[in-house]
């Protein structure tokens, strides 16, 4: 099994960039522009939000962030390098979060995702994410997903 470790990272360093824009190219080749809700590397780097990172010796493989949106946390720019996919890399991300999620005094963690990303859809269904209906923002469409989980 190899030695992930999950801290907080800074989504300006090159390793992180990489992967965030990795992942905004495949929602971009995926989804239709007005379908695409990822934050930008700067709308990232806000006092609300916590973004981490799971390192392999000395190399970034994934990352995610918790947005803070004071009665839930949204999970946002969850992302595993594909050549590092198998490796349980996004399963120690998610209990990141949720342990983040929890120290912030969260009681539910909330994410949209696109339904063609069904592998992230099977990561969600196995910690225990329930398909709820759009909150926030969103506005319901043909492409999102939306799920919960209660923490309480």
């Amino acid at each position: 099994m190899p030695d992930i470790k999950v801290s907080p990272g800074d989504p300006r360093d090159p390793q992180a960039t990489t992967l965030l824009r990795q992942s905004h190219a495949l929602m971009q080749q995926l989804f239709d522009p007005s379908e695409n809700h990822f934050l930008d590397i700067d709308e990232l780097c806000v006092p609300s939000i916590r973004f981490f990172v799971a390192r392999e010796d000395q190399t970034t493989l994934g990352c995610v962030a918790l947005a803070n949106k004071g009665t839930y946390g949204e999970i946002k720019s969850m992302f595993v390098d594909p050549r590092a996919r198998g490796k349980g890399i996004a399963h120690h991300l998610m209990r990141q979060v949720e342990t983040e999620a929890r120290a912030q005094g969260l009681a539910c963690v909330k994410l949209e995702t696109g339904d063609k990303l069904t592998q992230a859809h099977s990561l969600y269904k196995a910690h225990g994410y329930t398909d709820c209906g759009p909150f926030g923002d969103y506005e319901a469409n043909q492409t999102s997903l939306f799920m919960t989980k209660d923490l309480t």
